[in-house]
C-alpha cells in the first residue's frame, strides 16, 4: 500500500483511495489549524496545497486505471464516486497487475535505489598554534 503515491503509472484498490482522502484532507485540516489564518500563514501553506494536489491527483489517476480507464476519466464531474465505490478490474490491463493479486507485491518494485557512498576519511596533522 502506498508505494510510489506521487507516480502516475499503475492500479490501487478503493481502500488506498479512500484513505488518500482521508490523509489529504487530514492534513490540510491539521496545517490550516497549526498556521492559522494569518496572511503570513498562507505563503507557508501553499507547498502543502501544491505538493497534496500532487498526490491526489495521481492517486485518482492510478485509480481510474484499476477501473481500466485513461486519468482523465477524472475530469467528469462526480467520477470521484465512482472511483470511490465501483470494484475494480479483476483481470490484468495495460495499466497495470490487478493490486488484489499475490503478484502485484513482487511487480512492484522501486525503479532506483538509494545509495551514498563517501570518500574515505582523510587524517591531517593538526597545528594549534597557542
Amino acid at each position: 500500500m502506498f508505494k510510489n503515491p506521487f507516480s502516475f503509472s499503475g492500479r490501487i484498490r478503493r481502500l488506498e483511495f479512500a484513505l488518500s482522502y482521508a490523509i489529504f484532507y487530514g492534513v490540510i485540516i491539521v496545517s490550516g489549524g497549526i498556521l492559522g489564518a494569518e496572511e503570513e500563514a498562507s505563503l507557508m501553506y501553499l507547498p502543502i496545497l501544491i505538493v497534496g494536489s500532487w498526490f491526489l491527483l495521481a492517486q485518482r489517476t492510478k485509480r481510474c486505471h484499476d477501473l481500466g480507464n485513461s486519468g482523465f476519466y477524472q475530469l467528469i464531474p462526480f467520477y470521484v464516486l465512482v472511483m470511490l465505490f465501483e470494484e475494480g478490474r479483476r483481470e490484468d490491463n495495460k495499466y497495470g497487475i490487478n493490486p488484489k493479486d499475490p503478484r502485484a507485491e513482487k511487480a512492484v518494485r522501486p525503479k532506483f535505489e538509494w545509495k551514498v557512498t563517501l570518500p574515505p576519511l582523510r587524517t591531517y596533522g593538526t597545528v594549534f598554534n597557542c
